[in-house]
């Protein structure tokens, strides 16, 4: 068993084959073309794209832990076309049209990434089921239908996404107290740990270097400073994520927000033949609380949300990953979805910080003067947009004339955190407001609006 299995279930049921042999620290100085700071999905794709552009290019990844260690192994698995920003707030800062632009993109992106994942022949569990949207109570219903809507008021159509029947929700996925929902097929269910760690040989194969156990301290134009030596190059990207933190004078650019998970153990295939999601297409339903499920491969429930703390001077800790109360409140969520559970085993419990901006945009850019790019700011919707990501920066970096380098998120800067302590208050008082108005409409059948109002402007919804 290697050492990590324990940070999740994706890395509990990787083989040693899939794990594959360690890799060095960083041993002395180094000059490259490319120094990317962060071995997880941004930037890996990154990397990838950035060689098949010019496979001449030296490209190093320098990783704190190992492939995979953060959210690009630890994650839900879907791989989503969802963007942490509204279409409204896209809209706002560019136009109707490139909104579109933008979310059509990511749709793409989807398929790109069953696309590669297939070229390269790595073993994800790929599976392009779509995402389902359950409405268990008449006022989710009412959100729901509101949601395609505006969706389709930008031009969308139900071949995108489109409100379900109570009929046809409950044969996709046959859930407790369902009256209805909404499906996009605009989303797959992946193993995220399979995926960091193909995607790892994948871009060794093609030339980078990737040096784990090398914690960089500073980042700066055209050099990355570490315990372990200093990296010089023309380019540095930031792949660093919720991370991003621990960066010198970077502490206030993202905060990381906790995100928990549970699996169950295999459940049997007359649940399954009940139950349903046969394509494996990945759920949640209409609270305001976020959690998010899939059916895995090996026939679990793998099922997450939010509602942990926001930990002061945005601290990361490994015991933060395990919080036996938000564990009980995700596993009674699941079985309230799913009475027929009944008393299965939860066989892993796990989580890990994912990075918030403070406007909830997530970006991309490249500064060809000082050499430095960046990307991130995903909220938990990553797997895909890192996609998205790797390709914008390599296009950037190597001066690719593309319809991606110009998408209305390239060079968004969002504004910094605020200092503590007014950012430890804020952000925890955005997590309890799902809650206060989940529990609204629980016991009043109505929204509780001002508190909707507050999540949606937030959200740019």
């Amino acid at each position: 068993m290697h050492e990590l299995s324990n940070l999740s279930l994706w890395h509990a049921t990787m083989s040693a084959e899939e794990w594959g042999p360690g890799r060095p620290a960083l041993g002395s100085d180094l000059q490259v073309d490319v120094a990317i700071v962060g071995a997880g999905y941004t930037g890996m794709w990154t990397a990838y794209y950035l060689l098949q552009r010019d496979p001449s290019l030296r490209v190093a990844l320098l990783e704190a832990q190992v492939v995979g260690f953060g959210a690009s192994g630890r994650n839900g698995g879907w791989c989503s076309a969802l963007l942490p920003m509204g279409l409204d707030a896209v809209a706002a800062q560019s136009s109707r049209s490139q909104a579109v632009r933008l979310q059509t993109v990511m749709h793409e992106t989807v398929a790109e990434v069953g696309r590669v994942v297939q070229a390269e022949g790595i073993d994800c569990h790929f599976a392009h089921g779509g995402y389902l949207s359950l409405a268990r109570s008449d006022i989710q219903m009412q959100r729901e239908r509101a949601h395609v809507q505006h969706l389709q008021s930008y031009g969308f159509t139900d071949d995108d996404y489109r409100t379900l029947s109570k009929e046809e929700a409950l044969q996709r996925c046959a859930a407790s107290n369902v009256v209805g929902g909404a499906f996009t097929p605009h989303c797959a269910a992946i193993h995220p740990a399979r995926l960091a760690r193909g995607l790892a040989r994948t871009i060794e194969r093609m030339g980078a270097t990737i040096y784990e156990h090398t914690p960089v301290v500073e980042i700066s134009p055209r050099t990355v400073r570490t315990h372990l030596g200093t990296v010089k190059a023309d380019v540095v990207v930031r792949a660093t994520e919720a991370f991003t933190p621990s960066l010198a004078g970077l502490g206030r650019e993202v905060a990381p927000i906790y995100s928990l998970m549970i699996a169950t153990e295999p459940l049997p295939d007359e649940f399954w033949q009940a139950t349903g999601l046969g394509q494996r297409a990945t759920f949640n339903d209409g609270r305001h609380m976020i959690v998010y499920g899939q059916r895995t491969a090996d026939n679990r429930f793998a099922f997450g949300g939010r509602g942990a703390w926001y930990h002061w001077g945005s601290a990361i800790r490994p015991s933060y990953d395990r919080d036996s109360r938000v564990h009980a409140l995700i596993h009674d969520t699941l079985r309230e979805l799913f009475p027929a559970i009944g008393e299965a085993a939860i066989t892993h419990r796990w989580g890990g910080p994912v990075g918030a901006a403070r406007d909830w945009w997530c970006h991309a850019g490249f500064d060809r003067n000082s050499g430095l790019a960046s990307a991130g700011g995903y909220v938990g919707d990553g797997v895909g947009t890192t996609n998205l990501s790797g390709r914008t920066l390599a296009d950037l970096i190597t001066n690719t004339p593309s319809e991606l380098a110009t998408l209305p998120w390239v060079g968004h800067r969002s504004r910094k955190w605020e200092p503590e302590p007014l950012r430890f208050l804020g952000i925890n008082t955005m997590a309890y407001l799902p809650i206060g108005a989940d529990r609204h409409e629980e016991r009043h059948g109505t929204a509780s609006k001002w508190r909707e109002a507050i999540m949606n402007r937030l959200l740019g919804h």
